[in-house]
C-alpha cells in the first residue's frame, strides 16, 4: 500500500532525479501558516465529506487565506494523477476507480460552505475513455441542483487522448467558467509538462468558445521556470487568438528538491508589467502577482469578469 506522505512513493517518477537547488524565497512571497477558525471549519467540512482539495495536494501557498473564508478548490476523481509533470506536487501513479457518490458529496460541501462561487478541478485520468468528462458533468449538475445560485468554475485536464465528445459533455453541463491551464511557454513543455501538447491545450479552449461562445474561458501560466519575456508575451497573443477571456500569471514555487528548479523569482514590478501587457492585448480579466493561482480570489475575479464583459457590450 502506497503512503502518499512519503515523497518517493508520492512521486515514483521523480525518485531518481538529482536534487535541484531550492533558492531562498524573497519576502514578497512568504505567507503565514494557516491556523484560523475559518480554516479549521473548512478543513473539517472537507474531511466529513471525504473530499480531496488541490489546495492541499498541490501545496498551495494561499490555503490559509482562502480556507479562512470558506473557499476550497475541490479536486475530483481521486488524488493520484496519470501524468508526471515536473512542476506538480500531486501524486503520480495508477488511480483508483471513480467514486459514483463523489458528485453528491461535492454538492453537499458547496451547500454547507455557502459558496457563491466554487472551483472544481481534477487529476488527469488518461486511464478513462472520456478522461473523466462525464464525472465532471455529473458534478456540475449536482452542484447546480443543491446550490442553484452558486456560479461554477471548472479547471479541467486536457482530454488529450479522448474523442471530441468528451469536451462536449463538459460544455453541455454549462459551467460558468471553463479553465484549462497552459502552465508554461511552448519551449519548456518537454521538461515541465512532458505528457501534454501546447497547441492541443490551446485548441481545447478555442473549441469551448466554438461550442458555446457565451461561456467564459480562462487559462494560466507560471513564471520563474526559465521562460523569456518575449515567450510569455507570445503565449498571451496565442491565448487571445483562441478568444480566452481571463489570464492568470503566478510565480512557480518548487514543491520538493526533486521537482523542476526555480530559475528566478519574478519581481512584483515585472508582474505588474505582465498585467499591463495582457490588458492591452484585450483580456477581459487579468490576475498577475507572485501569489496568483488559478483559483485564488476566483469568486471576486468572476464578478469583475462578468462586469467587464457587460461593459464591453455596452450594457452597464
Amino acid at each position: 500500500m502506497r503512503d502518499l506522505k512519503i515523497p518517493d512513493q508520492r512521486h515514483p517518477e521523480k525518485a531518481h532525479r538529482p536534487d535541484q537547488e531550492q533558492p531562498k524565497k524573497p519576502s514578497w512571497i512568504r505567507v503565514r501558516a494557516p491556523n484560523s477558525e475559518g480554516y479549521k471549519k473548512t478543513r473539517d467540512i472537507m474531511k466529513e465529506n471525504r473530499l480531496v482539495t488541490v489546495c492541499e495536494e498541490a501545496g498551495c501557498p494561499n490555503v490559509g487565506e482562502c480556507w479562512s473564508q470558506g473557499h476550497a478548490t475541490m479536486m475530483i476523481m481521486g488524488e493520484i494523477c496519470t501524468r508526471g509533470c515536473t512542476f506538480c506536487n500531486v501524486a503520480t501513479g495508477k488511480p483508483q476507480n471513480l467514486d459514483a457518490f463523489e458528485p453528491g458529496r461535492v454538492a453537499h460541501a458547496v451547500q454547507k460552505l455557502g459558496l457563491n462561487h466554487v472551483v472544481i478541478t481534477s487529476v488527469d485520468r488518461d486511464d478513462l475513455e472520456d478522461g473523466g468528462a462525464e464525472h465532471f458533468a455529473q458534478t456540475i449538475r449536482a452542484v447546480r441542483h443543491r446550490s442553484p445560485g452558486t456560479t461554477i468554475e471548472i479547471l479541467t485536464p486536457d482530454f488529450l487522448k479522448c474523442a471530441p465528445a468528451a469536451l462536449e459533455k463538459v460544455v453541455e453541463a454549462r459551467p460558468d467558467v471553463f479553465n484549462h491551464n497552459l502552465e508554461t511557454v511552448p519551449s519548456l513543455y518537454h521538461e515541465v509538462r512532458p505528457g501534454a501538447r501546447y497547441f492541443h491545450s490551446l485548441r481545447l479552449l478555442q473549441r469551448v468558445k466554438d461550442l458555446d461562445p457565451s461561456m467564459f474561458t480562462k487559462s494560466g501560466i507560471m513564471v520563474g521556470l526559465g521562460e523569456k519575456r518575449h515567450e510569455v508575451l507570445q503565449v498571451m497573443d496565442d491565448m487571445r487568438s483562441a478568444d480566452i477571456d481571463f489570464l492568470t500569471v503566478g510565480q512557480y514555487l518548487q514543491p520538493t528538491p526533486k521537482h523542476h528548479r526555480v530559475a528566478d523569482f519574478v519581481t512584483p514590478d515585472e508582474f505588474a508589467s505582465y498585467e499591463k501587457s495582457a490588458r492591452n492585448k484585450g483580456f477581459l480579466m487579468v490576475s498577475a502577482t507572485p501569489l496568483t493561482r488559478s483559483s485564488y480570489h476566483a469568486g471576486e475575479d468572476f464578478a469583475q469578469l462578468r462586469t467587464a464583459r457587460q461593459e464591453k457590450l455596452g450594457r452597464v
